[in-house]
């Protein structure tokens, strides 16, 4: 069993499911590269980065073909490296995915062009007032990676993925709404389920009797 985080989250964020999946499986829950107590990230990683950094962590680690539970950011790493390449894992467990880029509206398209000729003017400024809260607390490095990171769109990949999946998602969700991210990937994986648990993004914390459930339910049946 392999516990994927979320982005600027680590692996605490999985206590209850570390606690309860211990009894029945081999739990492996790092904190991916950049975030957490692991290393700092010396230059600006991709998903395509972390898949390697993933693909590296399960060989060192011995870990072989893993139920994956992935939780937002974890998820995207997820799509990409499961995407044609079904035997690096067994069953996937998606909560609160993200990977959906959606349509720039007229506003957010004015904002980044003011952004822009802001911080060719008055860089300091720009960082300091433009982009979300999450964006302006990260690091030089880590800006650049998160860029990269929310602006790939990954539909093709989660097409591609052919383990069987469950997703479930929080009905309270704001950051990867249900009706949106959630059923957008269920149409696309062709062996998927969706599920709808009481909570937002973290419901498999704020909820996590019934969360765990589930995921126990669905690992273990034929």
């Amino acid at each position: 069993m392999l516990l994927l985080h979320g982005y600027l989250s680590c692996k605490e964020s999985f206590y209850y499911q570390i606690k309860f999946l211990s009894r029945y499986f081999r739990v492996t829950a790092p904190d991916i590269i950049g975030f957490g107590a692991s290393a700092r990230l010396e230059e600006p990683y991709s998903l395509d980065d972390y898949c390697d950094w993933l693909k590296e962590f399960i060989n060192v680690s011995g870990l072989e073909k893993p139920h994956i539970i992935a939780h937002s950011f974890g998820a995207r790493l997820a799509f990409k490296f499961l995407s044609g390449q079904k035997d690096a894992a067994d069953k996937l467990v998606v909560t609160g995915g993200a990977g959906i880029v959606k349509p720039r509206s007229k506003s957010y398209i004015r904002r980044v062009k003011a952004y822009r000729r802001m911080k060719k003017f008055f860089p300091s400024y720009a960082e300091k007032h433009f982009g979300s809260e999450e964006y302006r607390t990260l690091p030089p490095v880590m800006r650049e990676s998160y860029k990269k990171i929310v602006n790939e769109d990954l539909r093709s990949f989660a097409a591609a993925v052919e383990n069987k999946t469950l997703l479930i998602y929080g009905r309270e969700d704001k950051v990867t709404p249900p009706d949106c991210e959630g059923k957008i990937f269920n149409g696309l994986i062709r062996d998927s389920t969706f599920a709808l648990a009481d909570g937002g993004h973290f419901c498999f914390s704020e909820n996590a009797e019934a969360f765990n459930k589930l995921v126990y339910d669905f690992l273990t049946e034929n």
